[in-house]
């Protein structure tokens, strides 16, 4: 269907859901670049932006510069790469303990046994969540995303979450500072939009770890369930990375080329715009396909649709590009390269059981909530 899309409709129009799409790599990479012209300020999915909803200042996915760039900045503190490399030693111990038990059970599911436990609890120690609330923190992201057949996201008809749920644990930080980012975001000082120096506000607070907290969860936990898919189609390529382990970055790169686990992103486009030969009108929803980009021959040739971990993957768009490139890329890819040396080095060979696997209903994200694996 991507590629029907890519060669016979660049500029798709979908009368039923009042949105275009762009398929194409070059499109979708110019567009994405754009923000001027195609917004993120009401929101990157397509029911937000039609709700028109009100977007709580520091959710930096749902804004455009100038705003965007003073709140990335102050994150971006949180994520330096000496603090991303230096969590390796705690990753490997988190899936060592999840993946040890079940070494000689015959059975394992990928989601379950793993993607939905590392990454909570990465994000959960980042922030400094308490251990024994990192579930009912995830679970609560994961709420805020899923939606029910047919209709929209819960977000689109009551407004976003406010993040009140991590009150508390700021409360407690304010009292208590450790080395946390939960503690990082209430000391650090800020120029804001207005030429003011000051703290972050509470509500601010709340929404910065709200967005942390659920963007550190579920993308990461379907990166996960999809290298169980692709690599059991994979048995010959799965083999050469037991062998040689040095591999596994370029496969994990592969992966989120191939099965990006968000396949797409919306913007509201804010001026008239020509393209592929059609006006596209201010005001217009303008979805992002990154998943048919991402296989397009046009920058991934021979063949886009096919999986192979000794391809070049140049510049996979499942990470976004300029303003909006993902601020986690560096801990996504250390935890999906971790993952799949711990998995590998006890499991080299296994066999997904489909019928008994489960995909995640959401407007966002695409991937597993099961999927369950005999060894």
């Amino acid at each position: 269907m991507f590629k029907l899309i890519r060669d016979e409709a660049p500029l798709y129009r979908n009368e039923e859901h009042d949105f275009y799409a762009l398929s194409r790599y070059d499109d979708v990479n110019a567009a994405l670049s754009d923000w001027d012209l195609f917004s993120s300020s009401r929101g990157a999915i397509l029911e937000l932006i039609k709700a028109n909803i009100d977007i709580p200042p520091g959710v930096l996915i749902f804004e455009d510069p100038p705003i965007h760039d003073i709140h990335r900045k102050l994150l971006s503190r949180m994520f330096t790469p000496r603090k991303i490399f230096g969590l390796e030693p705690q990753i490997r111990e988190f899936c060592a303990a999840s993946l040890d038990p079940l070494v000689g059970t015959g059975n394992f599911d990928f989601v379950k046994d793993l993607g939905a436990q590392m990454p909570m609890k990465v994000i959960g120690m980042l922030l400094g969540i308490p251990e024994e609330d990192q579930e009912a923190i995830r679970d609560f992201a994961n709420d805020q995303m899923r939606t029910e057949e047919g209709k929209p996201m819960r977000a689109a008809e009551e407004g976003m979450a406010t993040g009140d749920i991590f009150g508390a644990y700021i409360d407690w930080r304010a009292e208590h500072p450790s080395d946390d980012i939960m503690t990082e975001l209430l000391n650090v000082e800020f120029e804001d939009e207005t030429g003011t120096v000051r703290k972050l506000a509470r509500d601010e607070l709340l929404t910065y770890v709200n967005v942390v907290s659920g963007a550190g969860n579920e993308t990461t936990t379907r990166l996960i369930g999809w290298a169980g898919k692709v690599l059991a189609e994979n048995p010959d390529q799965r083999r050469e990375l037991v062998e040689n382990p040095k591999l596994v970055p370029n496969a994990v790169e592969e992966l989120l080329r191939f099965e990006p686990p968000a396949p797409h992103v919306a913007r509201y486009v804010t001026r008239d715009v020509e393209l592929h030969g059609q006006t596209v009108p201010a005001g217009s929803v303008m979805m992002m396909l990154i998943g048919a980009a991402n296989r397009d021959e046009r920058q991934f040739a021979p063949d886009g649709d096919v999986f192979d971990i000794h391809r070049n993957t140049k510049q996979h768009l499942t990470f976004s590009v300029g303003t909006h490139y993902c601020l986690g890329s560096a801990l996504a890819r250390l935890e999906g390269r971790i993952a799949l040396e711990e998995i590998l080095k006890r499991f080299p060979e296994w066999e997904v059981d489909l019928s008994q696997a489960s995909l995640s209903p959401t407007s966002t994200v695409r991937g597993w909530d099961t999927l369950p694996a005999t060894f």
